[in-house]
């Protein structure tokens, strides 16, 4: 049974308070995997996580996003031929579109050791986390998830052999920051929503 599923599934019939608490014991317990590490602090900065198990469950959590933000039939950022379909089925426009609600993304990778998302110019093209919308989803798979952000530079060198891209930059801060806190300077926090969907 994968981590997701046990801490996540829908067959779990406890409530969301038992499984954050049991989720915390085992993170505190060191139980340290790189997937529970990632769950915890992307969560720790205000991100929303929502696990998927299959394409099926990412639509119906994408539309549930879509009904809880009232963001049908609305302007999206998006530049990535393979979310258009999604979009297309839930009347969203993403052909420059101006003042988008939202964007829709992947990304490169998840980092577990400060709960961030790494993105590169193949999702964002060169806008800068600041010129992005105040709301975003991203979908990504649980193979995305590396345990350093070094880790995840090597799998872009990897991963881009030739058409190295650029802009390459992460966001992790979902929440406003209090007043008190300064580790959040200069940073431009987000309304992230995570659909991460089962690929191992």
């Amino acid at each position: 049974m994968s981590l997701f599923r046990k801490f996540f599934g829908s067959s779990n019939p406890a409530s969301d308070e038992d499984k954050e608490s049991e989720f915390s014991k085992s993170f505190t317990d060191n139980a340290t995997s790189i997937d529970e590490k990632f769950i915890y602090n992307f969560k720790k900065n205000g991100g929303k996580f929502l696990y998927c198990e299959n394409s099926e469950e990412v639509s119906e959590h994408f539309e549930n996003i879509l009904e809880e933000n009232d963001w049908f039939e609305s302007a999206v950022m998006c530049y990535d031929p393979s979310l258009f379909e999604i979009l297309d089925e839930n009347n969203l426009t993403y052909d420059k579109a101006a003042n988008p609600k939202f964007l829709f993304a992947t990304c490169e990778n998840l980092i577990a050791e400060e709960g961030s998302i790494l993105f590169s110019s193949k999702q964002i093209k060169q806008h800068k986390p600041n010129e992005l919308p105040a709301n975003i989803i991203i979908l990504a798979t649980t193979s995305q998830i590396l345990a350093t952000k070094s880790d995840g530079l090597s799998a872009i060198k990897k991963k881009y052999e030739r058409d190295y891209p650029t802009n390459i930059t992460t966001i992790k801060y979902f929440e406003k920051a209090k007043e008190e806190d300064f580790t959040q300077y200069g940073s431009s926090a987000k309304n992230l929503y995570l659909l991460l969907l089962e690929d191992q």
